[in-house]
């Protein structure tokens, strides 16, 4: 009977094709969009992400609902958060939006951001040239390698080219030097990052009352970093947060803010909604076709659970046909555009969730096809 069934479905190749293309357009745009949206999401908070690896916490002003709100605190917000029972360490972090000069003339808008001194904590995860130890050298300052040659270019040049170590350019009229390099995670905001320490980003910076944007906090063993978030909030009014928590909250805040949820939602609800109409209307055709077929199997004693059998296998066959091919073009495409800076990521979940829609598809069509099935008439083989 399985090699009956199979027979059927692929007896009128035409429509063997559109159904299987059909369920494999769907996937595609199911796991392929599901996909550039988880992307995008990772790149809004992935500075948190690459900053966290040595801090358990992270405080703001109460007011900061993601990493790019200029809602800085007064110096002082870093010694009451010392004086938290349960830290083991507080580092201060500035990040501002600074306009930059740079050698040939080319003026863009650059964040600075100005690590502890001392301890050179909150810096890139990977220095590419150089070391993170130079930006202690005088008007130095460190540039991300993917930035030289893009948002950093010098475009004024003869002929245009990038960014290069050792070269000075100023921001906010004050000189700096490009002293190395390093390699982070794609983000969603497009300005150059810059990093320097955090006396001379205050000198750089606009002077005023309230400069210090973050503190990265280190909890003592014993604590948990929850309790003493709390102990920080109690004590000093501040915000305190996880990085992985932080990280959330920008990215609810983007995803708030900005029609990407409602865009990437429809697309993938479209994908969904064309798969289901195209596979329901497709084998809802082949059952009606096959009618005739199904009622002489049943008239030689094939029983109602044997032609459900038959359905499902036929419906199966074609879910995963379809789903594998749509699962692997939004994969090649996918990796191919990401090298072009399009946001792919696509995690174990996705594939699992775009199965299940697409077995919903295909499950939705099946009972309206077994519903003819089951109430035919074995009888009808012998109309004219």
């Amino acid at each position: 009977m399985n090699l009956i069934a199979l027979k059927m479905l692929i007896g009128d190749r035409l429509k063997y094709f559109s159904l299987v293309a059909g369920l494999a357009f769907a996937a595609l745009l199911v796991t392929q969009q599901s996909s550039i949206f988880t992307g995008y999401a990772l790149r809004v908070a992935s500075w948190v992400r690459d900053t966290n690896a040595a801090a358990d916490l992270w405080v703001m002003d109460p007011q900061a609902e993601f990493t790019e709100a200029n809602k800085p605190m007064l110096d002082t917000a870093l010694t009451r958060v010392r004086g938290v029972e349960g830290v083991a360490w507080a580092v201060p972090i500035y990040k501002g939006y600074l306009k930059a000069r740079l050698p040939d003339g080319t003026s863009v808008t650059c964040r600075l951001i100005g690590i502890d001194d001392a301890t050179l904590i909150g810096g890139p995860p990977q220095m590419v040239e150089g070391q993170l130890a130079d930006l202690r050298r005088d008007q130095a300052v460190i540039m991300n390698v993917e930035h030289a040659g893009t948002t950093l270019r010098l475009n004024r040049s003869n002929p245009p080219r990038p960014l290069n170590v050792g070269e000075s350019f100023s921001i906010n009229d004050h000189a700096v030097r490009v002293v190395g390099t390093y390699r982070a995670s794609p983000e969603f905001f497009w300005e150059p990052v810059l990093y320097t320490t955090y006396s001379r980003a205050l000198s750089i910076a606009p002077g005023e009352r309230k400069v210090l944007s973050f503190v990265l906090v280190k909890v003592r063993p014993g604590h948990s970093p929850a309790e003493v978030a709390r102990r920080i909030a109690d004590t000093t009014g501040l915000k305190a947060m996880t990085g992985p928590q932080f990280a959330w909250a920008t990215t609810d805040y983007i995803l708030q803010k900005t029609g990407i949820l409602i865009n990437f939602g429809m697309t993938i609800g479209l994908g969904f909604v064309i798969g289901a109409l195209i596979a329901g209307q497709t084998l809802y055709t082949f059952v009606l076709e096959n009618l005739r077929h199904f009622a002489a199997l049943k008239a030689m004693g094939a029983t109602n659970l044997t032609l459900v059998r038959m359905v499902i296998l036929q419906v199966a066959v074609a879910g995963v046909i379809g789903y594998g091919i749509g699962l692997g073009g939004a994969c090649i495409t996918g990796q191919a555009f990401s090298k072009h800076g399009l946001a792919f990521e696509m995690p174990w979940q996705i594939p699992v969730i775009g199965a299940a829609a697409i077995f919903a598809c295909c499950l939705a069509a099946a009972l309206f096809s077994l519903n003819r099935v089951l109430r035919m008439e074995p009888g009808i083989v012998f109309k004219a």
